[in-house]
């Protein structure tokens, strides 16, 4: 029972990290970059074109989204909270709930955002796309460092040699090392595609220098964060089931959601790069 109460406590605070904190973060991101598109420079590829107009109707539309996704929580809550009253409260259905959640609260709005960008410049095809080619090198380790990234790759290998020692010691329903290190390796291989686009794919004509740095590098972190967490999730879950703790696995899922959600708030918060400190170089990159 202790553990219904803790995970109703944790998915709590994922509801208010993800319709609260991160939204904020994102709007606060988002205006940043419209304001700091110069004014000349939007007449002279949208001419004609309200841009701030837009984008002050997509925020509008943002927010009922998050005012949605915050009540979709809500009750997701008030209906655990119901459940963990009943002797047959499942804890596994609880952790695919907190997973959904997150999901949802996550993707939704990108799509949402992704979708305004895309529908934009097909009805409103800019005038000069063409900006000055800014001669930078631009790598991996412009943006984040080579220990970071080393962290990654060692992850992958402990996580490895972790599945190996469970092999010895197995616990019910576990696959076996094989199967866990192909799935995991297929995430990374998703990841560093995601790396290559972020790093040379087409970039919007809208961005200037310093918010396609940002944006870069933002995206950039959060991938090479996102295959540390889920090595460190995963090795979680198996040591719980291997102590024989699996029915506080959705608590430690849900408060791994949560604080995930949190290092992307801190991302969205990191101040645009001013034009006189463009110069960037694996020295600079955390």
């Amino acid at each position: 029972m202790i553990e219904g109460y803790a995970f109703l406590v944790a998915f709590t605070v994922q509801i208010l990290v993800m319709s609260v904190l991160l939204p904020a973060g994102f709007i606060r991101n988002f205006r940043a970059k419209a304001t700091g598109f110069p004014a000349e420079r939007l007449a002279q590829l949208y001419p004609g074109v309200d841009v701030i107009l837009g984008q002050e109707r997509f925020l509008a539309r943002y927010r009922v989204l998050i005012f949605a996704i915050a009540v979709l929580g809500l009750l997701l809550l008030a209906w655990q909270f119901s459940a963990v009253w009943r002797a047959d409260w499942n804890g596994a259905h609880a952790g695919l709930l907190a997973t959904g959640y997150f999901l949802v609260a996550l993707l939704v709005p990108v799509f949402m955002a992704a979708r305004f960008a895309v529908r934009f410049h097909q009805q409103h095809k800019p005038a000069d796309g063409k900006r000055t080619a800014m001669l930078q090198r631009r790598g991996l380790f412009d943006f984040v460092s080579p220990f970071v990234v080393s962290l990654a790759i060692v992850s992958y290998f402990l996580y490895a040699a972790f599945l190996f020692y469970i092999e010895q010691h197995p616990f019910p329903g576990f696959a076996g090392p094989l199967v866990n290190i192909v799935g995991m390796t297929l995430l990374y291989a998703m990841y560093a595609v995601g790396l290559y686009v972020v790093l040379y794919g087409k970039k919007s004509p809208l961005d200037t220098h310093a918010i396609r740095l940002q944006t870069i590098g933002l995206a950039v972190k959060g991938i090479v964060y996102a295959c540390i967490l889920g090595v460190v999730n995963l090795s979680l879950s198996h040591s719980l089931r291997l102590l024989e703790l699996k029915s506080w696995e959705p608590v430690v899922l849900t408060i791994f959601l949560a604080i995930s959600a949190i290092f992307c708030s801190m991302g969205f918060a990191a101040p645009l790069r001013k034009p006189e400190t463009d110069g960037i170089g694996s020295s600079a990159a955390v």
